[in-house]
């Protein structure tokens, strides 16, 4: 939620910032602060304190038409199945003693090329296949981005999905980041990168939203991941997570903005007004 939204729901459930400081557990003076926009990049374990309070209860969220086991269900686009018969397409199994949280990465590479999924943790998240217009952000943004290392002679690599991330560098998590920037060239491999990238990108969709903006910033933030950018077509606004030494600061956008690159010093814009102007048509398509 941006502050903007945070301030609509305070009104709209008629809290005051000292309620709020008290069912949140932030101090009042912070609250107080962030309300009035006197923090201009509050800290993320306010934020998500706040956030707990403020969040609206979710609604039917709009799920992939993906398949889902006999014995599964969905939450907000996650699938969930413990059978000992759960199979993929094409007859594959996963291991039948295993749970969700006990997958590894040999269960991840036994799942057929053309299902998407992400590990994390030991859980298998199955991932719809992007959209148009999540596509055209990904292909706007990205290029903007080489455009500048290009430009600069850099020294890192743009990459967009499906591109994996061993995150953890353990054999319970793989991640498929929408865009990724590598710096550090010791951390590619044949297979992707072995350890956190310098910045990602999510590019939010109905069956991924909760896992991009609640498991997978602790998870980045956990792992090293300098800088974190959630992009929300539905808002059109971007969140911009940026890993410092104090903690993890939150900046809030939106299209109509020119964003710095943190890993970059700001030297290095992505410019969403003009990705708008490439792209906007496509919002309005049924």
């Amino acid at each position: 939620m941006t502050i903007e939204q945070m301030k609509a729901r305070k009104r709209e459930l008629g809290l005051s910032n000292k309620e709020l400081a008290q069912r949140s557990g932030v101090p009042l003076g912070t609250v107080q602060k962030i309300m009035s926009g006197a923090t201009v990049s509050p800290r993320m374990t306010a934020i998500l304190k706040l956030e707990k309070v403020l969040q609206p209860a979710m609604s039917n969220p709009v799920l992939s038409d993906r398949e889902i086991p006999a014995d599964g269900f969905r939450e907000a686009g996650f699938v969930y199945g413990t059978s000992a018969e759960r199979k993929w397409p094409e007859g594959k199994e996963l291991q039948p003693e295993k749970k969700q949280g006990e997958y590894t990465l040999e269960d991840y590479y036994a799942i057929p090329d053309d299902r998407r999924v992400e590990l994390i943790d030991g859980v298998i998240y199955d991932m719809a296949s992007p959209g148009n217009i999540h596509q055209a952000l990904s292909s706007d943004i990205s290029w903007q981005l080489q455009n500048y290392v290009s430009a600069n002679h850099g020294k890192c690599m743009v990459y967009t999905a499906p591109f994996d991330v061993q995150l953890d560098m353990d054999n319970r998590t793989m991640v498929e980041p929408d865009i990724v920037v590598i710096c550090n060239y010791d951390r590619l491999k044949r297979f992707g990168c072995f350890g956190a990238p310098e910045f990602v990108i999510e590019i939010l969709s109905p069956s991924t939203r909760k896992k991009d903006v609640t498991i997978k910033i602790h998870k980045y933030m956990n792992a090293g991941v300098q800088e974190y950018w959630i992009v929300d077509p539905r808002e059109r606004n971007v969140t911009v997570i940026l890993n410092e030494e104090e903690g993890p600061a939150i900046h809030w956008y939106t299209f109509a903005d020119s964003i710095p690159v943190g890993i970059w010093n700001g030297e290095c814009m992505v410019d969403f007004a003009a990705i708008m102007e490439h792209i906007g048509f496509l919002f309005d398509l049924d």
